[in-house]
């Protein structure tokens, strides 16, 4: 058991990739290191669950003061904002690290790309797909999780000390 913890500790794993670099650095190759995040733990998680519980809230206060219609459409509009908004959290914050740089650029465009691509796709649905709807209470709702996710970033203290 003793010579199978040694295969796997951390000394082991660093020697190797050392003597891995070394080799590719001697033969002129370029290793590239794609250093990938866990979702969860992406730094702009805490406002997709914000904006999450604000996309709720909006449908249930809509379906409080002015009736169903309102309250789902409201609910349609926040998700047409949270849904463009977590694919884009996905996909930008994914790689971390300076050797990554390259994959990281192309992720944020990918992100942004597939971000506005989605949001036309899901305002057609909106638009085309669900009758009655109260257009007034969807660009409400989308606007007001827009504006969660630029406020969020203003009162968070970890993004004010970057």
């Amino acid at each position: 058991m003793g010579s199978v913890s040694n295969l796997y500790s951390a000394r082991n794993f660093v020697a190797i990739r050392f003597k891995i670099e070394k080799i590719a650095k001697e033969s002129g190759i370029t290793l590239a290191y794609r250093n990938k995040v866990a979702f969860h733990r992406q730094p702009m998680f805490s406002v997709i669950i914000l904006q999450g519980v604000v996309t709720v809230l909006i449908g249930l206060l809509f379906c409080l003061l002015q009736g169903w219609q309102a309250g789902y459409s409201a609910w349609f509009g926040g998700l047409t904002a949270l849904i463009p908004n977590v694919y884009f959290t996905y996909k930008a914050f994914q790689y971390f690290g300076a050797r990554s740089i390259g994959v990281i650029v192309q992720s944020f465009w990918a992100g942004e790309m597939g971000k506005l691509i989605l949001t036309a796709v899901l305002f057609a649905v909106l638009f085309l797909g669900v009758k009655p709807l109260n257009v007034l209470a969807v660009f409400v709702g989308y606007i007001l999780v827009q504006m969660t996710s630029a406020t969020s970033l203003l009162l968070t203290k970890s993004f004010l000390k970057r």
